[in-house]
């Protein structure tokens, strides 16, 4: 598929003209060049590697080096798609300064067009620090997965009015501070609603309801490869951990009855 590469302005033209925006995660240059045939706007590559591909029981172990080379290799296998670097927990909250190196490296060592931080009010002198650098910065509120332990687990944030109006304050000053795009996540849909009515920078969705100018899913929650995990606002386009599962199983019955390889799959002496 041959379109435009999509990229900050193109993003906020959509916000004005009330266009949707999709974004999925994506850690390697496999999904990549396969994501790239599609219409998707954005490629996250998401700090939940940590937990979708390592395995861990949440992001915080995730390594600035890690987001590198994921990032690196999702750059190898996108054209067209705009790929966001999200920074790991401990790689920017101490300063303004290791803020704009961490995200630097990312658009530098790992081909990133932007970056996402999680946070609000606490953060926005390293948002606007790297927005000064020419690092264009995502904002991303409400269930923050880098704030697990002191929000006692993922849980939706907002449902109070005092913890909604916070998260509402953190979206305007993230926009204030610079940033291009806003990710709402785990919050109810009214607050994600009102956050996207007032800004003037696109929001993304995820678990914020229909009302956010766009979206964005894990790709293996898209792809139902995690058969135990069933969240309320994930919808599975495709159960495909079963056919891994299933493809598995009847290539281990064909190399077992010896029905694999075939006769047409062996290669022969010739000449």
């Amino acid at each position: 598929m041959s379109r435009n590469p999509v990229t900050v302005p193109a993003l906020q033209r959509r916000k004005v003209a009330g266009e949707r925006i999709t974004m999925l995660t994506c850690y390697d240059a496999t999904f990549a060049r396969l994501l790239d045939e599609t219409d998707i706007d954005l490629l996250l590559v998401g700090d939940s590697l940590g937990m979708v591909i390592q395995g861990h029981d949440n992001t915080l172990p995730v390594t600035l080096e890690e987001a590198i080379y994921h990032t690196r290799a999702v750059a190898r296998g996108s054209r067209n798609t705009h790929i966001v670097g999200d920074l790991p927990f401990l790689t920017y909250q101490a300063s303004p300064e290791q803020a704009v190196m961490s995200a630097g490296r990312l658009l530098k060592e790992g081909g990133a067009a932007s970056v996402k931080l999680e946070g609000g009010v606490e953060i926005v002198d390293s948002v606007r620090r790297c927005c000064q650098a020419g690092i264009p910065i995502m904002g991303h509120v409400g269930l923050t997965p880098q704030s697990v332990h002191k929000m006692g687990g993922f849980k939706v944030q907002g449902r109070g009015d005092e913890q909604a109006e916070k998260i509402y304050r953190d979206a305007l000053a993230l926009e204030e501070a610079g940033a291009f795009a806003v990710v709402l996540e785990g919050i109810p849909e009214e607050l994600g609603q009102r956050i996207t009515q007032e800004l003037t920078i696109p929001t993304i969705g995820i678990g914020a309801g229909r009302h956010t100018d766009g979206q964005v899913l894990v790709i293996y929650d898209l792809l139902g490869l995690d058969r135990s995990f069933k969240p309320r606002f994930v919808r599975r386009y495709v159960e495909m951990g079963k056919m891994v599962i299933d493809a598995a199983q009847a290539y281990c019955d064909d190399v077992r009855d010896r029905s694999f390889p075939s006769a047409e799959e062996v290669f022969r002496k010739t000449g």
